[in-house]
């Protein structure tokens, strides 16, 4: 009686992680990846295969510069795209009126010297702290999210926790940069 053994079944990979977005993060992202195919993608083309038509290509600056960032955009490309098919397009626009801090909440706050401060929260693509749009993974997101205008919330620093104070929530639709 022979018995064929079936090697054990590999387990499955966990799903990648959502990629949560506003509209506008989505749109720019689709605006760099369309035009990275659809202009600077086909010009270096041209140029690469000119330079490989004038002859040796050992020496050739135009020819070795050109297939370095062939590669560079084409990485990019890859990114871009691997970033857009995780995407999770969320509206702050369309959360309507709640006090409660999610993704795409503006928050105004007081740190513990009664200084005022205002953040939105954004995708990881969108992150731009000196516009005051900081990330849903950063950790002054983390701490306030799910929280409520009125609530004072611990966050994690360098120097030690501080507690801040929520002042403000609001859902906006966000604008370009």
């Amino acid at each position: 009686m022979s018995r064929t053994s079936q090697p054990p079944a590999e387990p499955e990979a966990p799903p990648p992680p959502k990629n949560y977005m506003t509209p506008v993060g989505y749109a720019r992202i689709k605006q760099e990846l369309t035009r990275l195919l659809d202009v600077e993608r086909p010009e270096l083309v041209k140029v690469v295969a000119w330079a490989a038509s004038n002859g040796d290509r050992s020496e050739n600056g135009d020819y070795l510069y050109g297939k370095k960032r062939l590669r560079e955009i084409d990485r990019r490309i890859h990114y871009l795209g691997k970033r857009l098919d995780q995407s999770v397009v969320v509206d702050p626009a369309a959360r309507g009126d709640t006090d409660q801090i999610f993704f795409g909440a503006t928050v105004d706050y007081e740190d513990p010297d009664g200084v005022s401060h205002t953040v939105t929260i954004v995708g990881i693509d969108e992150a731009d702290p000196a516009r005051g749009h900081v990330s849903w993974v950063s950790p002054i997101a983390k701490a306030l999210l799910k929280h409520r205008a009125g609530d004072s919330v611990k966050l994690p620093t360098p120097k030690g926790i501080v507690e801040i104070d929520v002042v403000d929530v609001r859902y906006e639709a966000l604008m370009p940069a």
